[in-house]
C-alpha cells in the first residue's frame, strides 16, 4: 500500500512538473533568432533575394497575407490559410480579390499595418512604383548590383 501511495506521488509530482513546463515552453515575444546557414544572405528583403539562404531566415521573421497550412502534407490551393489577411473574397466577375486585414498589427518601427503596406509591396513586385528594388540587373548576363 505505501509502495502505490509513493508511485502515485511520484506520477502526480511529475504531472504537476510537466503541466508547470508547459507555460516555460510556450513561445514568447522578442528575443534572438539563431540559424546555421553556409552563406550569408546578400539582404532580408525577401521581395529582392531568391536563394535558400536568404529566404530561410527571412521567412521566420516576416508574415504574408496568406500562406500554405503547415499541418498539410501537400501544399495545394485547398490549404492556404489566412495570416495578415483573416480571409478573402472574389467579386462576381472574379476580377478582383479583396482580403480585410487583421487587425492591431504593426510594423518594425511600431507604426500599425495598413492596406497602404500592401499596395506599396505590391506596386513593388509589379513595377509599378515610382520607387524601385534595391537590387536590380544592369544587363542581361550581368552580376546583381546594389545600389
Amino acid at each position: 500500500m505505501e509502495r502505490n501511495l509513493r508511485g502515485l506521488a511520484a506520477t502526480a509530482a511529475l504531472l504537476g512538473a510537466l503541466f508547470a513546463a508547459e507555460a516555460a515552453w510556450a513561445q514568447k515575444h522578442g528575443g534572438i533568432l539563431k540559424l546555421y546557414t553556409l552563406d550569408s544572405p546578400a539582404s532580408m528583403s525577401i521581395l529582392e533575394e531568391t536563394t535558400v539562404f536568404a529566404q530561410r531566415p527571412a521567412m521566420g521573421v516576416f508574415n504574408n497575407l496568406v500562406m500554405f497550412d503547415q499541418h498539410v502534407k501537400q501544399n495545394s490551393l485547398q490549404s492556404i490559410v489566412p495570416d495578415l489577411a483573416i480571409g478573402w473574397s472574389w467579386n462576381e466577375d472574379g476580377t478582383e480579390l479583396t482580403f480585410p486585414l487583421r487587425e492591431g498589427v504593426t510594423l518594425h518601427d511600431g507604426k500599425p499595418f495598413t492596406a497602404k503596406d500592401v499596395q506599396c509591396t505590391w506596386d513593388l513586385l509589379t513595377g509599378t512604383s515610382n520607387d524601385k528594388l534595391r537590387s536590380i540587373r544592369e544587363r542581361p548576363g550581368t552580376a546583381i548590383s546594389r545600389r
